[in-house]
């Protein structure tokens, strides 16, 4: 089949629900065996499971908390230990936080920023480095159409997945000629469990321009293989994505507020915040 990754392992972060489930599916559909690695075991199994008896993968659940310093070392370890060479590495593992700077506790803010930005490029360069000695891998790196630009009430969300964009297609160039590539996913609002997380109710503009996971991890698997250097799924998505880079900065601030505020946080604003 178009696309066959049969008997090459694959590596998704996150694989518990959401994109890195559909990620995982859309691999195995494909042919490839796949390491599902994600805090919540008991889920990962349930995926491991419907992976075995649909597409006859080979499945390995790896329950690690990627935000600890040393958890990619030891992901990486244990595939060494194991004989899988990694073919696919998909860096999806992250959340976002919402809300105003000033008033999120700085400890989550920092297990995000280790999660979405440090574990993510250590896991880069550890497979990335066997996949350039092999001469062949991709590596598929999920940031959001938040890292176009900056996003109050998710400050530091945005500004990860700005550095997770910028990173991941410096990487790409600096593996030209190596058979290895690297791919950058840039997803708008997607039905996933995102919003729970971020502790945000959908606002009406989040639901107007929601995409299905499936389609979202799709699209993006598809751009991995014809490595592709980014890309972002959705026209409307991609058509904001191209006018924000001609509006003036401060009218983006603005445009993100307006879309991403809610009640509540907006009566959590003080009345000297500039606007």
């Amino acid at each position: 089949m178009a696309g066959s990754l049969k008997g090459k392992w694959a590596v998704v972060t996150g694989a518990s629900s959401g994109l890195g489930v559909d990620f995982a599916r859309e691999l195995a559909s494909r042919g490839a065996n796949v390491v599902l690695v994600a805090r919540r075991k008991d889920r990962l199994e349930q995926v491991a499971d419907e992976l075995r008896s649909k597409h006859g993968a080979e499945v390995e659940v790896v329950a690690l908390d990627l935000s600890s310093s040393d958890a990619p070392l030891e992901l990486h370890r244990r595939m060494k230990d194991g004989g899988r060479d990694i073919e696919i590495l998909v860096n999806n593992a992250g959340f976002g936080i919402f809300g105003l700077v000033l008033e999120i506790p700085f400890e989550r803010v920092e297990q995000m920023l280790d999660l979405d930005i440090a574990a993510l490029v250590h896991l880069s360069r550890l497979f990335g480095i066997d996949m350039v000695a092999r001469g062949s891998g991709y590596v598929l790196q999920v940031a959001s159409i938040g890292a176009y630009q900056a996003s109050p009430t998710y400050a530091s969300y945005a500004a990860a997945k700005s550095f997770v964009l910028h990173f991941g297609e410096a990487f790409d160039y600096e593996l030209s000629g190596t058979g290895v590539s690297c791919t950058v996913l840039s997803p708008g609002m997607t039905e996933t469990e995102f919003l729970d997380v971020s502790g945000q109710s959908p606002t009406w503009f989040q639901r107007l321009v929601m995409m299905p996971s499936s389609k979202v991890a799709s699209i993006g698997i598809r751009a991995m293989l014809r490595r592709r250097r980014s890309i972002i799924p959705g026209v409307l998505n991609s058509v904001m994505a191209w006018f924000i880079r001609f509006m003036p900065r401060r009218f983006t601030h603005w445009v993100a507020w307006r879309t991403m505020k809610t009640p509540e946080i907006e009566q959590a604003r003080t009345p000297s915040t500039r606007g």
